[in-house]
């Protein structure tokens, strides 16, 4: 009997990968739908051209962290070339593990500090 990985084995996740599975934890998308969605979560700060964004996913795919998804909306409701593509259980569990890590990585007081100096445009020189 073959265990599953181990998802504290993915990490630390590049930036890129925790924004990618993170537009997929509340249900399946095709790519431009997640490009979308991380640039939108992040305020436009963040980008991902598409040719290293599916790089990425083909990556993902590898390491099955993502499927593509076999639901597809209603013919008329969709475009028959978009790619749809969803989180496997180790995807999920990889994600909340880095979310878990960034966390307790930021969780100090002094880190706390640090984010509301830089949010409020303050700055120590």
């Amino acid at each position: 009997m073959s265990s599953s990985p181990d998802p504290s084995a993915f990490l630390p996740l590049k930036a890129d990968d925790f924004n990618i599975l993170l537009s997929l934890a509340d249900g399946d998308r095709h790519g431009y739908a997640m490009l979308k969605e991380i640039e939108a979560a992040k305020g436009g700060r963040t980008r991902i051209a598409p040719s290293p964004f599916y790089r990425r996913i083909r990556r993902l795919l590898e390491r099955s962290l993502v499927t593509e998804a076999d639901e597809r909306p209603a013919p008329e409701l969709d475009d028959e070339r978009r790619r749809y593509f969803r989180l496997t259980p180790l995807g999920r569990a990889v994600l909340a593990a880095e979310a878990a890590r960034l966390v307790e990585l930021a969780g100090g007081e002094r880190v706390r500090r640090l984010a509301l100096e830089t949010t409020a445009g303050g700055h120590r020189g």
